[in-house]
């Protein structure tokens, strides 16, 4: 789901087979991610857990991004070379893809065998395939044409991880209850078992496949830049972070408290590595930067508030006098969970204009055309499904209100990125003091305001790095662990009864908050050394 720009030796022209047999993992990556929304709620019931208990699964899941790109970022600096750069691009997507495969067999055992603990190592097992899949495939995208190209070659990836979004929680919601129009069927164990068998076979005909074709095994020839202080400073975060979870487990301190301390922990140590680099740069390698610091602050924030108001909206649904007086059964919450993914997808597909050569009246014309068909098909899918739209049709307005904002934006970082978290930031205000289907339209458009995101702060994030452009991509994918943190964070909040699921999306606006004042900080910094990124163009994620 997300982007890494790296530097390739000269212009070329795409390799389009390859790049189309490679999207195929970046399909599969939103498929499992959003799919995961239908699945916290299953088993909050299924299990009988609090908000903050189902929230686990994300925060493996979005764990594993961060404990396997550390993982093998510290390796390759104990060996003194890339260890992925090694093996090949296309050889470390077949390994991840193979990881994965053993992630989704061993939720079979562990549903049979009743054990959500089992369940969750699973699905870190899943990610953490994920994890080496990503590390690979961004760059493995952006090496297979011109690297001035490359962002657009990842932003059409991304169009395409973001349909992935879109039937996930369709397709897993008819695996799991049989249908996905609001028959209240019971889940079995072999509606789980049949699930993840079909996912497993997939994700190993995939790697099969990969394995077979003729695609180049890509490697980045740039030199590997070890840095011991960067290095200690986030396994000091890991550490804090172990530390926090085994107390959690071995005693009776409240979990928000942990969580608290979690988010304390994570910022407090990008801000003394800010500090500590700003004095003395030695050993802190791309940390040096001061920008780089600030984009892994708001790429933790980003992931963290994009996935807390998907993964936490299950609840809100459910919840008695929310949009219904009973609250919505778990089957009838696919066609919302698909709006939000879809809404990404929006955003996506729009971006990916710019891969095509159209005029700067055919651009703006498509600007305004292809979200409306992209939301054409969010509709035919769920129609297609069995699932009533009536209700999703009023939300043509907030897509107009939408390209509005990527009309002001002008795809200029500094520019989109504040105007999109301050209107995300009101969206989210918005739709905590309201209630029913408007509120609903509120919170899911936090989706259009994230979708194009993550590369206004990547740009920013790599701006003026040179040769540490590389590793500064590495860290940037690490700080996916706010999916882990800031879900769970909300959930908490959400179980406090004087607060409630509902007043728990606080939390979102507060993220959005911090994007839009993370923006106006980035480019005072890059202005300070003599970089006008707002003239620069953003990027697909």
């Amino acid at each position: 789901m997300n982007q890494i720009a790296t530097a390739a030796p000269a212009a070329t022209k795409t390799n389009s087979g390859a790049l189309a047999t490679l999207v195929i993992v970046f399909f599969f990556w939103g498929f499992i991610a959003a799919s995961n929304s239908i699945f916290i709620p299953f088993c909050r019931t299924h299990f009988e857990l609090n908000q903050f208990q189902s929230q686990l699964i994300g925060s493996a899941f979005y764990g594993a991004y961060f404990i396997g790109s550390l993982i093998l970022y510290l390796l390759s600096s104990l060996v003194g070379y890339d260890i992925l750069n090694k093996i090949g691009y296309k050889r470390g997507i077949i390994y991840g893809l193979g990881i994965s495969v053993i992630g989704a067999l061993a939720i079979i055992p562990s549903a049979n065998a009743n054990s959500f603990p089992l369940i969750l190592v699973s699905f870190f097992i899943v990610a953490l395939g994920f994890s080496l899949q990503q590390t690979a495939a961004q760059p493995f995208a952006i090496s297979l044409g011109d690297p001035a190209t490359g962002s657009h070659r990842l932003n059409l990836a991304g169009g395409v991880n973001s349909f992935g979004t879109t039937l996930g929680p369709i397709i897993v919601s008819f695996f799991l209850f049989g249908s996905v129009g609001g028959e209240q069927k019971e889940v079995t164990v072999t509606n789980i078992n049949n699930l993840y068998l079909i996912v497993a076979a997939v994700f190993a005909a995939v790697a099969l496949f990969f394995l077979f074709s003729k695609l180049p095994d890509e490697k980045d020839d740039a030199k590997f830049e070890a840095s011991g202080k960067a290095s200690a400073s986030l396994s000091i975060m890991t550490g804090i972070i172990i530390l926090i979870i085994i107390i959690g487990q071995l005693t009776n301190v409240g979990k928000l408290p942990l969580l608290i301390i979690t988010l304390i922990a994570v910022i407090g140590i990008l801000f003394f590595s800010y500090g500590s680099a700003s004095k003395n740069s030695d050993g802190w390698g791309a940390m040096k930067y001061q920008q780089l610091i600030l984009g892994m602050l708001g790429i933790f924030l980003y992931v963290g508030v994009e996935v807390t108001i998907d993964n936490n909206f299950g609840a809100l649904l459910k919840t008695p006098g929310y949009i219904t007086e009973s609250g919505m059964h778990d089957s009838e919450i696919s066609k919302y969970i698909s709006l939000y993914w879809g809404s990404l997808m929006i955003g996506r597909w729009t971006g990916a204009i710019a891969v095509f050569d159209l005029s700067k009246t055919g651009k703006m014309i498509a600007t305004v055309i292809v979200p409306f068909i992209a939301f054409s098909v969010i509709l035919f899918v769920n129609h297609l499904y069995g699932n009533d739209i009536t209700d999703l049709l009023p939300y043509a307005g907030v897509i107009a209100v939408a390209i509005a904002a990527f009309f002001f934006g002008q795809q200029k970082p500094v520019k989109t990125l504040l105007t999109l978290a301050l209107l995300a930031c009101f969206a989210m205000l918005f739709g905590v003091f309201t209630k029913g289907i408007v509120s609903v339209y509120a919170f899911m458009s936090g989706g259009l305001c994230c979708s194009i995101m993550w590369p206004c702060i990547f740009s920013l994030s790599v701006a003026g790095l040179g040769k540490y452009t590389s590793q500064a991509s590495a860290f940037l994918i690490m700080m996916i662990l706010g999916g882990a943190v800031i879900p769970p964070f909300q959930g908490a909040i959400g179980d406090t009864p004087s607060i409630g699921m509902h007043n728990s999306y606080l939390v979102a606006a507060a993220c959005f908050a911090c994007l839009a004042f993370l923006a106006l900080r980035l480019r005072s910094v890059l202005k300070a050394q003599g970089l006008n990124f707002d003239e620069q163009i953003g990027g697909g994620h």
